[in-house]
């Protein structure tokens, strides 16, 4: 995905202004959005000129605060914060009607809200595997299943799931997030599916539609990493063709991609942003 003439951002910096119109007039909900890679994604969906709703469960002083630093960075982009846990389908379904409600649309769901507890089969408790699996992948259905029914009223819309490089090769001690992860690559194909037929037989012919797929992260520097110790790190580095760690930016850029009308012809694919990692 080559960058556009007018986005002179590269893959790995931060703007704080607009640098393009790929989504001028939609309303992006973005789930696990006040930080990390749901925070870069909130910020390029802003700068390519979308409104912006963030998802948050638990620390709200904070997500106000993201609030409002966004509205200063991005004035031009109408801000909201929902908070929910993603775990629970009548919050997920609470919360779309919310955006729905304060920005009288919805165009782009981007399920990126994830959580991990992390141990091996045998230690695995059944809250650790029941937790994850509600939040990675119950979740994402949930939510995706109640932008659906007004994306389908409006003939158009993109979901994007956020997925990982984990859902594809496993992860010691990740049984149980690896099988959440992979799991959204059936949810996406088949969405997918369901969603153009369903167009189809609408009769909607503006090309737009309705599209669902799936991005991939590799090993990205967020806070998750933060905790790592730089031995670990290190051994993770050279394992990745690149050898580096990816940016929030990086996957940021191909959600926006994946999100504009000009992808309509995309759905039901996965795209790998992870250095090589997995090949």
């Amino acid at each position: 995905m080559p960058a556009s003439e007018e986005d002179p951002v590269t893959a790995t910096q931060a703007s704080t202004t607009r640098t393009g119109d790929k989504l001028l007039g939609r309303v992006a909900f973005v789930t696990g959005g006040t930080r990390g890679i749901g925070a870069a994604i909130c910020r390029s969906m802003a700068r390519q000129g979308a409104d912006v709703a963030a998802g948050y469960s638990g620390n709200q002083e904070r997500a106000e605060m993201f609030a409002q630093d966004f509205a200063g960075a991005y004035p031009e982009s109408h801000m909201s914060v929902h908070r929910g846990d993603i775990a629970n389908p009548d919050d997920c379904r609470r919360t779309v009607a919310e955006v729905i409600e304060r920005h009288g649309r919805l165009d782009i769901l981007v399920n990126n809200a994830g959580i991990t507890a992390d141990r091996t089969v045998l230690k695995m408790t059944d809250d650790d595997w029941r937790r994850v699996i509600d939040v990675n992948l119950s979740g994402a259905f949930y939510l995706s299943q109640a932008a659906l029914r007004h994306m389908l009223e409006r003939g158009s819309g993109r979901i994007v799931m956020i997925s990982s490089v984990i859902g594809e090769t496993g992860g010691i001690g990740q049984v149980n997030y690896a099988s959440a992860k992979a799991g959204l690559f059936g949810l996406t194909k088949t969405l997918a599916r369901e969603a153009a037929m369903q167009v189809q037989r609408m009769g909607a012919t503006d090309g737009l539609g309705i599209t669902v797929n799936a991005v991939t992260p590799g090993y990205t520097s967020t806070e998750m990493l933060e905790s790592v110790p730089d031995k670990v790190l290190d051994a993770l580095r050279s394992k990745i063709p690149l050898g580096r760690l990816g940016e929030p930016e990086e996957v940021a850029r191909v959600v926006h991609f994946l999100a504009a009308d000009a992808s309509a012809y995309i759905t039901g694919q996965v795209w790998g942003v992870n250095g090589g990692l997995d090949m």
